[in-house]
């Protein structure tokens, strides 16, 4: 294992993102949000910090952001509602904490955070979640905080066709009006690190679909589906399509691609992503990065949010394929 060394690499979902459908505006605001989500994770694992403070602070931003659906640019469901969940893993003691189904707490990440540090539970739910994040001193909001118009709009399209909606569909898109962007606002948000101390993060948060119902929850705060770390092998963040992801444990597939075959990272999600779930129509993409600072990027849609940032002084971020 190199030392020293450190990678942050964070996504803010993929799906059917094309240039003709962005606007020169919205594309550098995507842009500039996701440089901002990398320097503020870099900063801390440049200053020694570590990889599961590292992706908090970076999920936090895009958490932050009406641009990515997570936190307040959260979709809607059926009965127009927020209901969002969060996971967060640290792989040198395999402590993982999720929150789902909650609508008042600011920020998800935190309180997964919370919930992986400071209780002997790895998910919380609903109500129960709200009051231990209260509890732990978790900021909760009024529900209307996470009102957007664009994300009402989009529920209102998604109930004409009584269709739910993953945010980042074809599907997703208005040929007129303010809603210029389409299927492209969108998605889970991740982000995955490794410190300077040779440990690995992963940290998931999502505000699910346009128009679920039931109480639906996805693979985004399931330790294994959307969010993996273990310091043998690496780091792991989801997002698309997550029914796909939960029947297919993507996360953790990667991993024990990795510890039982030994393939390397890029191979194993590959084999995942490009194979797998290509021959099961799955939409998903996904970041992850080694114990020894090797990342990758993979994702089988027209396009993804994405970038990376590394003590050797890389700072990148890009959208499409």
């Amino acid at each position: 294992m190199k030392k020293n060394i450190f990678v942050l690499v964070i996504h803010g979902g993929s799906g059917t993102i094309l240039k003709e459908n962005m606007t020169p505006e919205k594309e550098a605001s995507y842009l500039s949000t996701l440089e901002r989500s990398l320097l503020t994770g870099k900063k801390i694992l440049e200053s020694g910090g570590s990889a599961v403070d590292a992706v908090e602070a970076a999920i936090l931003v895009m958490e932050d952001s009406p641009l990515f659906n997570a936190g307040k640019g959260s979709v809607f469901t059926n009965d127009g509602k927020n209901e969002m969940d969060a996971s967060i893993m640290d792989g040198k003691t395999l402590n993982a904490g999720a929150v789902s189904g909650v609508g008042k707490i600011k920020n998800p990440i935190s309180a997964a955070l919370k919930v992986m540090t400071n209780s002997e539970h790895v998910m919380l739910s609903g109500e129960g979640a709200e009051k231990f994040a209260e509890l732990q001193g978790c900021a909760l909001v009024d529900p209307s905080y996470f009102y957007t118009a664009d994300r009402f709009e989009q529920l209102q399209m998604a109930k004409q066709s009584d269709e739910v909606m993953l945010d980042h569909s074809g599907a997703n898109k208005k040929a007129h009006g303010n809603f210029e962007n389409g299927g492209n606002k969108l998605g889970t948000v991740g982000a995955v690190a490794l410190d300077i101390h040779g440990n690995l993060a992963a940290a998931t948060s999502t505000g699910g679909m346009t128009n679920k119902r039931f109480g639906r929850i996805g693979d985004t705060p399931i330790i294994g589906a959307g969010t993996y770390a273990n310091n043998k092998t690496c780091a792991v963040s989801c997002t698309g399509h997550g029914e796909y992801i939960l029947r297919n444990a993507v996360a953790y597939d990667v991993s024990a691609l990795m510890e039982y075959k030994n393939l390397s990272l890029r191979d194993a999600a590959e084999l995942v992503v490009n194979d797998k779930l290509m021959k099961q129509n799955g939409e998903v993409g996904l970041v992850a990065v080694d114990a020894n600072g090797n990342y990758t990027m993979a994702f089988n849609t027209p396009g993804m949010y994405r970038g990376i940032a590394d003590s050797q002084g890389e700072l990148k971020t890009e959208i499409y394929t």
